[in-house]
C-alpha cells in the first residue's frame, strides 16, 4: 500500500504502539486505547459556540451537541453521526470535525450521542439515530434551524446511521436535503477487494473491522438487515441526494463505493470522490493532513450547496 508522505508518518506513530488480540480485546480496553488517536485531534473552530442537548429517544433522553455558527435564524441543519465502529469514540472525539463543518458550511450542526455496542446491539443505534434526526426536525425552530433545510452527516459508521436514518425517516414524510457519508460502513460480508488489498492497513484493517461487527450484531445473521448493511437495501430510490467520500488505502473503500454506485442505480444524484494514499479516519486529522482540511473543505460545499439550494 502506498501512503501519501504525510498519512505514511502519522501511520509510523501508530505501528510503534501494540496491536491488540482481537481474540480476547473487549469494548472498555479499545476505547481505552483511542487516546493516542483523539490526541491528534483538531481544535474547535473560532467563532463557533457549544451547548449541550437532551433529544428524546426509545430508551430514555440522547445527548447531543450543538454547533452554532452564528448569523441570523433561520439557519440549515446538519445532524452528525460519529464514527467508532458502533462501539467507541462519541461528541469529543468529533469536536473539531463538527465545529469545523459548522464553520464551513454556515449551518448548525447537531452531533448525536447514540447508545454503542456491545452493551447496546444493532439496532440500538439505528434506533437513536432515526429518533434523533426526527427530533432535530420537530425542534428545529427551538434550535435556530429551519426544518425544511437539514442534512445527515457521518463517517465510517456514523454514515451508515446517517444514510440508514435517511432511509428510515421518508415513510413519515421527512425530505433531506443531502447526505454526506465518509468512508461509510455499507456491508457486513467484509468480502470486498479493498478488504483483501488493505487487510493490514492502519487505524482501521479488516480484522478490526469484523471485530467492531462482532460486537454491534448479537447474531451474524442481522448483517443481512439493510439497517446494518444499507448496500443490501432494496429500496434505495428517492433517496436524498448523496457526497460519498473514501479513502484510496481502507478495507472500506469498495463498499463505499458500491453504495454510491446503487444510489445512482436508483436515480440518485451522487458525488462520489476517492481520496487516493489515505487511510481510514483521515478527514478527522483536520490540520495534521492537508488532505483532511480539503476533504472537509469539499464535504463542507456540497452541504453549503444542497442547503442554500
Amino acid at each position: 500500500m502506498l501512503l501519501d508522505p504525510q498519512a505514511q508518518a502519522i501511520a509510523d506513530q501508530f505501528a510503534r504502539l501494540p496491536r491488540p488480540d482481537l481474540d480476547t480485546l473487549n469494548a472498555a480496553d479499545y476505547r481505552a486505547g483511542l487516546t493516542a488517536f483523539a490526541a491528534l485531534a483538531p481544535a474547535l473552530d473560532a467563532g463557533i459556540r457549544t451547548e449541550h442537548i437532551a433529544l428524546d429517544g426509545p430508551a430514555g433522553p440522547i445527548a447531543a451537541r450543538v454547533y452554532q455558527p452564528g448569523g441570523d435564524a433561520p439557519r440549515p441543519l446538519v445532524v452528525f453521526f460519529h464514527g467508532g465502529g458502533f462501539v467507541s469514540c462519541g461528541l469529543d472525539t468529533h469536536d473539531g470535525l463538527c465545529s469545523g463543518l459548522a464553520a464551513r458550511t454556515a449551518a448548525i450542526v447537531v452531533s448525536i450521542d447514540y447508545r454503542l455496542a456491545p452493551e447496546h446491539p444493532f439496532p440500538a443505534a439505528v434506533d437513536d439515530a432515526v429518533a434523533a434526526l426526527h427530533a432535530v426536525h420537530r425542534n428545529a425552530a427551538a434550535l435556530g434551524g429551519d426544518p425544511a433545510r437539514i442534512a445527515v452527516a457521518g463517517d465510517s459508521a456514523g454514515g451508515t446511521l446517517a444514510t440508514v436514518s435517511a432511509r428510515l425517516v421518508r415513510s413519515a414524510g421527512m425530505r433531506l436535503a443531502h447526505q454526506l457519508l465518509l468512508y461509510p460502513v455499507t456491508d457486513s460480508a467484509c468480502d470486498t477487494a479493498s478488504h483483501r488489498e488493505h487487510a493490514n492497513a492502519p487505524i482501521l484493517d479488516s480484522g478490526l473491522m469484523r471485530w467492531f461487527w462482532r460486537q454491534y450484531l448479537q447474531n451474524a445473521d442481522h448483517g443481512r438487515d439493510p439497517r446494518a448493511s444499507p448496500l443490501r437495501a432494496a429500496d434505495l430510490a428517492a433517496m436524498p441526494p448523496a457526497t460519498v467520500i473514501t479513502a484510496g488505502v481502507d478495507p472500506l473503500r469498495d463498499e463505499g463505493e458500491a453504495y454510491a454506485l446503487a444510489l445512482v442505480a436508483a436515480g440518485v444524484p451522487v458525488t462520489l470522490r476517492r481520496w487516493p494514499g489515505q487511510f481510514h479516519g483521515f478527514a478527522s486529522l483536520i490540520g495534521q493532513l492537508d488532505a483532511a482540511d480539503e476533504a472537509l473543505a469539499f464535504g463542507a460545499a456540497q452541504l453549503r450547496d444542497a442547503l442554500t439550494r
